[in-house]
C-alpha cells in the first residue's frame, strides 16, 4: 500500500500581552472547534509570517494597534481534512496591544477572547503546544524583550 505524502501548510499567529491593573496578560481565543489557543491563520502568497501573524490576530480579535516585538517559534502537527494529510507548520509572534477591547470574529467561529494571567491561560490553553509558545511569550515578557518594538522590515 502506498503511504501518502502529507501536504504542508504555513500559518501564523500571535501571541497578545498587555499588562491590566499592574499584572500581565495574555489574550487567548475559543475557537470553533472548542479549542482554546491563540489567533492564527494561513499565510498568504507574498506575506510575510510576522504580517500575516499581525493580520490574523486583528482580524479574529478586532484589535487595531498591535505592536510586534518578536518570534516566539513554530510548532507543528499533523492532521485530516478531507482525506488528505497535512502537516501545518504554525510561525508565533510576540505582540502588545495598548488599547482596544478585543472582539471575536464570529464568522470565523471564534466565539469569546479573554485576557488571562499566565497561569490561568497555561491552565486554559488545550494543546501542549501552545503552552511552550506561551511560556516563550512569559520569558520575552519578564526579561525585558517586550518593551522594545521590532523594526517593521524595509
Amino acid at each position: 500500500m502506498k503511504r501518502q505524502r502529507a501536504r504542508r501548510e504555513t500559518s501564523a499567529g500571535g501571541v497578545v500581552v498587555r499588562r491590566l491593573d499592574g499584572a500581565v496578560r495574555y489574550l487567548l481565543i475559543h475557537d470553533g472547534h472548542r479549542n482554546w489557543g491563540f489567533p492564527k491563520g494561513h499565510v498568504d502568497a507574498g506575506e510575510s509570517p510576522a504580517d500575516a501573524a499581525r493580520r490574523e490576530v486583528g482580524e479574529e480579535t478586532g484589535l487595531g494597534e498591535l505592536v510586534l516585538h518578536e518570534p516566539l517559534g513554530c510548532i507543528d502537527w499533523y492532521f485530516r481534512h478531507r482525506g488528505r494529510v497535512i502537516h501545518k507548520y504554525c510561525h508565533f509572534f510576540l505582540f502588545t496591544s495598548p488599547g482596544g477591547d478585543p472582539t471575536p470574529q464570529a464568522d470565523e467561529g471564534i466565539v469569546a477572547c479573554v485576557w488571562l494571567d499566565f497561569e490561568a491561560a497555561t491552565r486554559r490553553l488545550s494543546h501542549a503546544n501552545s503552552r511552550r509558545i506561551l511560556a516563550a511569550a512569559r520569558d520575552s515578557v519578564v526579561n525585558g524583550t517586550a518593551d522594545r518594538e521590532t523594526p517593521e522590515p524595509a
